[in-house]
């Protein structure tokens, strides 16, 4: 088995350590609350279901630039641990 941590490990670490990695999550957390609030209606105005999709475009490019940090740091550990 290799030293890495895993993925939830560094996602983890990233929250504690980057203020970046935080912000991006907390404004991804925002994006969930705000949809969970949404689905919770049995209709949506027009006005709302536009909120939704720019809601879930919001929260996918926020999980993107998450991932990337993390897949950034991942080669930044593999490479030190050469």
């Amino acid at each position: 088995m290799s030293g890495l941590i895993g993925e939830a490990e560094l996602r983890d670490q990233l929250l504690k350590e980057n203020e970046e990695y935080r912000r991006l999550a907390a404004e991804h957390q925002s994006c969930d609350d705000q949809l969970e609030g949404l689905t919770r209606k049995h209709f949506l105005s027009d006005e709302e279901a536009i909120q939704e999709k720019l809601l879930k475009k919001k929260k996918l490019m926020l999980k993107d630039q998450m991932f990337s940090m993390v897949q950034k740091v991942r080669k930044l550990m593999e490479a030190g641990s050469r």
